[in-house]
């Protein structure tokens, strides 16, 4: 019987987590090389300007090559400095109302400081696309309701409630700048909380990010922002188990010559996540057993 994409999640977690207890540095690792490109992807569906090879060098304190602006700088310098900030303090602390503003602080500090650690204030809208955010009024206690949504629906799966509570929080819009982001950082707070490794939204997969988004808005339908976070969970997970059981890390397209095998076929049931394939900057991989 096929496994539907929740269960292959559970059962690849379990494994992640029997394998890493004693692969803590390899694992810390992983991440640190994959900070630059969990940046570079949020800041990029932002519209920002910097390729991944520069926000690389922007984090290594290396100059570029061309002129970037200020804001570019510190968005991808506080983006690593928040996800930094996630890894040591998010298995000790719930989130909450006051976390989610701390964290929106150290985002847009030197950005829009006018602006940053706290919601929108009456009079302040926000439109996005054809959705306009939720009166500044109304934000706190939705927020407050979201949250206890996610903490006592636990008969939820939680990788559900993870992208549950990111279509409805996009939906309040409750900052005036920074909303995206943020968005997806709490994505990663609470799935550092449950113990699962982080998940990247690509820029390539912005129109589908940006369609699940406006399901939820125009039907209150939560299963297309599921699909893109049950896809990222297992792409996640399948990255790291490569690398704990050892495994020598090969170009797909190098993988699909060795074997004799369509690399166009391969590469769809990369994206359907249906082999344990994952992208490093860009460029899709596989582990060769």
């Amino acid at each position: 019987m096929k496994l539907t994409r929740l269960q292959r999640i559970s059962e690849l977690f379990a494994q992640f987590q029997l394998k890493s207890k004693e692969q803590e540095s390899l694992l810390m690792m992983v991440d640190d090389i994959e900070i630059a490109e969990r940046v570079y992807n949020s800041n990029a569906i932002e519209n920002s300007t910097l390729t991944l090879p520069e926000t690389e060098k922007i984090l290594l304190q290396l100059e570029i090559s061309r002129h970037v602006s200020l804001r570019e700088v510190f968005e991808a310098k506080n983006l690593a400095l928040v996800y930094g900030y996630i890894k040591k303090t998010a298995p000790k602390q719930p989130l909450n109302i006051e976390m989610i503003l701390l964290l929106h602080k150290m985002l847009l500090t030197n950005i829009r400081d006018e602006v940053s650690g706290r919601f929108r204030k009456n009079g302040e809208m926000v439109r996005v696309g054809e959705h306009i955010g939720l009166p500044p009024e109304f934000i706190e206690g939705r927020i407050q309701e979201i949250l206890i949504n996610y903490n006592s629906k636990i008969e939820i799966p939680f990788i559900h409630r993870v992208a549950m509570l990111h279509t409805e929080f996009e939906s309040i819009h409750p900052f005036i700048d920074g909303n995206g982001r943020m968005g997806r950082v709490i994505n990663n707070y609470l799935l550092t909380r449950e113990g699962f490794p982080p998940i990247i939204v690509r820029n390539k997969e912005k129109e589908s990010y940006y369609k699940a988004l406006r399901s939820y808005d125009d039907f209150q339908d939560y299963k297309p922002m599921i699909r893109v976070v049950e896809l990222s969970a297992l792409e996640s997970l399948h990255k790291r188990l490569a690398y704990l059981d050892g495994l020598e890390i090969i170009p797909l397209a190098k993988y699909a010559e060795n074997n004799q095998s369509s690399f166009h076929s391969l590469l769809n049931s990369a994206r359907r996540q249906a082999i344990p394939a994952f992208r490093e900057k860009g460029v899709w991989k596989i582990g060769k057993s």
